[in-house]
C-alpha cells in the first residue's frame, strides 16, 4: 500500500506562516504515519525543520529559482517527484492555485484549498452597515483543509520549545550570560504598514514607566529595519534595561529563544505576536486599522490582552495596508499608554510558572 504523504502549501509573509505551525504539528501528531512536507520560503525553514519526526521542510524562492510561469513548472517537476497522495494549499493565491491545478490534472485526486471568507471579510470593513462578528481564525481555516481532505484533527499544540523554553545558552553574549528573572518583557512597536502601528512617542511612555517601576526588568526589543534600528538604539542609551535583540541575533530561532523566557511581549497585529505565540508566551496585542474579528489574533492568546479602541470605523482594512478616512489614525493614538502598562502589570503580578 502507497504511503500517505500529503503536499502542504504556505508562501506568504512571516506571520502567516507562523500561524500554520500550531495546525501542521496537530495534523502531524493525530497522523503519526503520515509524511509531512511543507513547502514555503527559505526563512520559514527554522519553523518546521525539527517541528516533529513526519514533518520534513521543501524551500522554494519565488522571486529567483521559480520565478514566473517557467519557474512554477520547474517547481512542479521537483514537487511531482515526491509522489504525493493529497495537497493542501493554505495560500490561495495564483502560484499556489497553479501548482495545485497541476496536480490534481496530472495524478492526485485529493486536493483542496482555504476558504479565506472573502465576503465576511468585506462585510466586517465596509464603513456602512458593517457586520462585526468573529470569522473563523486562521488556524479554523487550516484545520478545515485538512478536514476535507479526510484528516480531521483536533488541534493540540503548546509551544515549539519544552516546558522551561529555549536553551539560552546557545545564544552569544550578551544574552547566554543574562541573568534571568520574571520580569522580562518584550516590545515589538512596528508592522508592515502604519494602520497597524502604536505611535513611538507613546510607546516610549510605556518603555520609560516601566524601567522607572521595574529597575531590575530587562526589556527586549524586537524588530529589523532602520526605522526600528533607529528609534531601538536611541531607546537603548536612555534606558539600561533595554536590549535590541537583532542587534546582536541573527536568526528566528534566536530570536524565538529569547521570547520563550519572556513573561509578556507587547506586539501590534505583526509576525512578532505570531512567533510568541508559538513559544506560549502571553502577548498584549495592540489593534487599530485592523481587528482580531478578522480572524488573526495569536495561537491561543487570550482575548484579555487585546488592546483597541471601540470606534464606529473600525475595522477599516483587514491587513492595515489601506490609508486612514479621517487621515490621523485615531484608533491608534487616543490608546493611553496607561492601558498598555495596566496589562503588563496584571500578567507580571499574576504567579510565576514556567511554560
Amino acid at each position: 500500500m502507497k504511503k500517505e504523504h500529503i503536499l502542504v502549501i504556505r508562501f506568504s509573509a512571516l506571520g502567516d506562516v507562523a500561524m500554520v505551525v500550531p495546525v501542521v504539528y496537530s495534523l502531524a501528531v493525530a497522523y503519526p504515519e503520515l509524511r509531512i512536507t511543507v513547502l514555503s520560503r527559505p526563512f520559514a525553514r527554522t519553523l518546521f525543520e525539527n517541528l516533529h519526526p513526519n514533518i520534513f521542510f521543501m524551500e522554494a524562492d519565488l522571486k529567483k529559482e521559480y520565478k514566473g510561469i517557467k519557474g512554477l513548472n520547474s517547481l512542479y517537476r521537483r514537487l511531482s517527484a515526491k509522489k504525493f497522495t493529497a495537497v493542501a494549499d493554505l495560500h490561495h493565491v495564483l502560484r499556489s492555485e497553479y501548482l495545485r491545478l497541476r496536480f490534481k490534472f496530472d495524478y492526485i485526486s485529493k486536493v483542496e484549498h482555504i476558504d479565506k471568507h472573502r465576503d465576511e471579510k468585506r462585510h466586517l470593513v465596509r464603513q456602512n452597515n458593517k457586520i462585526l462578528v468573529q470569522l473563523p481564525t486562521s488556524f479554523d481555516n487550516y484545520t478545515d483543509v485538512f478536514a476535507r481532505l479526510g484528516y480531521p484533527f483536533k488541534p493540540q499544540f503548546h509551544s515549539i520549545f519544552p516546558t522551561e523554553g529555549g536553551d539560552l545558552t546557545l545564544l552569544p553574549e550578551p544574552f547566554s550570560s543574562l541573568p534571568f528573572n520574571n520580569k522580562w518583557i518584550g516590545i515589538a512597536p512596528f508592522a508592515a504598514h502604519t494602520g497597524k502601528i502604536y505611535p513611538v512617542a507613546l510607546m516610549e511612555r510605556v518603555v520609560d514607566t516601566l524601567s522607572k517601576k521595574y529597575p531590575d526588568s530587562r526589556i527586549f526589543l524586537f524588530g529589523r529595519g532602520e526605522k526600528e534600528k533607529e528609534t531601538f538604539n536611541k531607546w537603548c542609551s536612555q534606558y539600561t534595561q533595554c536590549i535590541h535583540v537583532s542587534e546582536t541575533l541573527g536568526s528566528i530561532y534566536e530570536e524565538l529563544i529569547v521570547m520563550s523566557h519572556l513573561r509578556v511581549l507587547v506586539s501590534m497585529d505583526s509576525a512578532n505576536m505570531h512567533l510568541a505565540s508559538l513559544t506560549a508566551t502571553p502577548v498584549i496585542s495592540i489593534w487599530g486599522a485592523t481587528h482580531p474579528y478578522a480572524g488573526f489574533l495569536g495561537w491561543n492568546q487570550s482575548p484579555d490582552n487585546i488592546i483597541q479602541m471601540d470606534m464606529p470605523c473600525r475595522p477599516c482594512s483587514i491587513y492595515g495596508n489601506k490609508e486612514c478616512l479621517k487621515g490621523n489614525y485615531e484608533c491608534l493614538n487616543k490608546i493611553e499608554p496607561e492601558r498598555i502598562i495596566q496589562r503588563i502589570e496584571h500578567i507580571l503580578n499574576q504567579n510565576y510558572d514556567t511554560h
